[in-house]
């Protein structure tokens, strides 16, 4: 093992397109769209899959049937069998954390070559039987005769026959992440109108981004289960034509008498994949690729859920920007994930805040300013889709990618996620 740390550097990713959950991918399960994100980056770099050491990948509701994703990826994917591989989540920072994670292991000296990466299967998220039900069906699994299994639900009532719907909520607070972000709009004095303003800017950049082809750069079209037919090539939930009294019309979804937040300022329940390569500045030398960059720091922070819940980047960046020895004022290009517009105002403001900055972080002066011209500029979570496994790697190849059409060396990637945790990497290019 090194005594010093390795740089680690991420060479290519790649990306399905994103798209609504119960629309063009509702047959395929997470591990069907990770697979298909790998299997295209492996081609795409010729890479030999007996060089891959780890696969990392994250997902927030995994398939019951494979729920270690990683390892799936691996048997699906044509990689090595004997690829160490495991699974991780860390809720809407999940792939974030299988990048930081393989980039630990690069930089210890403990692996050379590392996929990560992350998806969700929103479209197949499971439906849960009542309490009653799943104690009567677990009992009647047992039944030596179908007189007995029948006797199981005796006791089961009309009421407990219906489904448990799946829930985007804290199980901690009980508050969904849109009502929990509805308390920050109003703590925070975020407007509607500016929420609005993020959201048009997310679809116009997005769709900028696609007609001028950057996009399609990171993304393999997906030929969807059962007919294979028609290829989905983009994002299905980008706006081409939003404007922003379309949005102003919208009604609140959280809190509908008084809220602000609405579905056009809120990232869609989405599917999709994602994937990446990291290897050791050595071994991709040795290897003959060109780094999209380099990850210079990263920083995860945690708070109370009761307080803000998804204030967690305003707490993680500073960390990673001491940590790269660098200010906010030195990031050239930023990719923060748009759980929700007022989400993204609200770090904004802290970061901004000099009582924030007392208060919260004990330091004696705003953390910095962020260009809204150099934030998300191709389109964000709003516009694109979370996919909450995929959207952290999106994230890092979309900043990498541009950084090198900008010739730019500073880049950064924050995520807040559910359980009120915030995550920051500064990726550099030289």
């Amino acid at each position: 093992m090194p005594t010093k740390r390795r740089r680690v550097a991420l060479i290519d990713g790649c990306r399905t397109p994103f798209v609504k959950a119960g629309t063009v991918y509702m047959d395929m399960t997470a591990p069907d769209m990770a697979r298909v994100a790998t299997s295209e980056l492996m081609q795409r770099m010729a890479l030999d899959p007996e060089v891959i050491d780890t696969s990392i990948f994250g997902v927030v509701i995994p398939d019951i049937v494979a729920p270690n994703l990683g390892r799936e990826v691996v048997l699906r994917a044509g990689l090595s069998r004997k690829t160490e591989s495991w699974t991780v989540n860390k809720a809407c920072a999940s792939s974030n954390q299988a990048i930081t994670s393989g980039a630990d292991l690069i930089a210890r000296g403990l692996a050379d070559v590392v996929l990560a990466g992350g998806a969700e299967a929103m479209s197949q998220a499971p439906i849960l039987w009542s309490r009653p039900i799943s104690k009567a069906l677990m009992k009647a699994s047992k039944a030596r005769s179908p007189l007995q299994a029948l006797a199981c639900f005796k006791k089961v009532r009309l009421g407990n026959l219906a489904p448990v719907p799946p829930a985007i909520a804290e199980a901690f607070t009980g508050l969904s992440m849109g009502q929990s972000c509805e308390k920050m709009a109003r703590e925070n004095g975020i407007s509607r109108e500016d929420q609005d303003q993020i959201a048009l800017k997310s679809h116009q950049n997005a769709a900028a981004a696609i007609a001028d082809g950057r996009m399609a750069q990171d993304v393999v079209p997906v030929y969807p289960p059962p007919r294979y037919n028609p290829c989905v090539e983009e994002d299905n939930n980008v706006r081409k034509d939003a404007n922003i009294e379309s949005l102003a019309k919208l009604r609140p979804v959280f809190n509908k008498k008084f809220g602000t937040l609405t579905a056009g300022n809120s990232s869609p329940l989405t599917d999709g994949a994602s994937a990446v390569i990291l290897m050791s500045e050595e071994k991709a030398k040795a290897l003959g690729y060109k780094p999209l960059g380099f990850l210079k720091s990263y920083a995860y922070a945690a708070l109370d859920p009761f307080d803000q819940l998804l204030q967690g980047p305003a707490y993680a960046i500073p960390q990673a920007l001491e940590r790269a020895k660098a200010k906010l004022s030195d990031i050239e290009l930023v990719e923060m994930h748009e759980a929700f517009a007022a989400q993204v105002l609200s770090n904004i403001q802290a970061l901004e805040s000099a009582s924030f900055a007392k208060e919260k972080l004990g330091k004696s002066k705003p953390v910095g300013t962020i260009d809204r011209d150099r934030l998300n500029v191709m389109g964000g979570s709003i516009a694109i889709g979370h996919p909450f496994g995929a959207t952290g790697a999106r994230l890092c190849m979309q900043l990498l990618r541009e950084m090198q059409r900008r010739d730019l060396n500073l880049g950064l990637v924050s995520v807040c996620a559910a359980g009120a945790i915030g995550s920051a990497l500064i990726w550099e290019r030289e």
